[in-house]
């Protein structure tokens, strides 16, 4: 009886490290991410792009807007012209991408250290692309740029 235990237990332990993790959020998570919520650790390269990727910045705004859906639709319900609620919506979002854009250093690096990965983690091409401009800036005239 002692034997058979240990061989049921590696075959559990060999039976769930052999799933295959996900890599990338399926809707719910994505939803909960956008609002705040941790991923799985199998998916930080995932959120490592969608943070510091090429297209961070517009996966941000999209991503912002998603929380404010519930209370654009409560807009649309008031009583009045149908341009009058149509410009409560246009004025929430404009108001909610000012804010999302704002503070969108603060989110990504709060994001950033709740999923593991460093705060100040940048672009690569990015920081690249700052370097050439130092270069350049340093070779034009003469010294360090400020």
């Amino acid at each position: 009886m002692t034997a058979s235990v240990p061989s049921m237990r590696t075959e559990q332990v060999t039976s769930v490290t052999s799933k295959k993790q996900r890599t990338s959020p399926n809707p719910l998570q994505w939803l909960g991410y956008s609002v705040g919520r941790k991923l799985p650790d199998s998916m930080q390269e995932w959120v490592r792009n969608d943070l510091i990727g090429d297209w961070a910045v517009p996966r941000h705004l999209i991503r912002s807007m998603v929380p404010f859906i519930p209370v654009f639709a409560a807009f649309m319900l008031f009583p009045g012209p149908l341009a009058l609620r149509a410009s409560m919506v246009l004025l929430g979002v404009l108001l909610a991408l000012f804010y999302s854009v704002s503070y969108m250093a603060q989110n990504r690096s709060r994001r950033l250290e709740r999923h593991g990965l460093p705060s100040d983690l940048e672009n690569p091409k990015k920081i690249s692309r700052h370097d050439a401009e130092k270069a350049a800036y340093e070779k034009l005239h003469g010294g360090p740029a400020t």
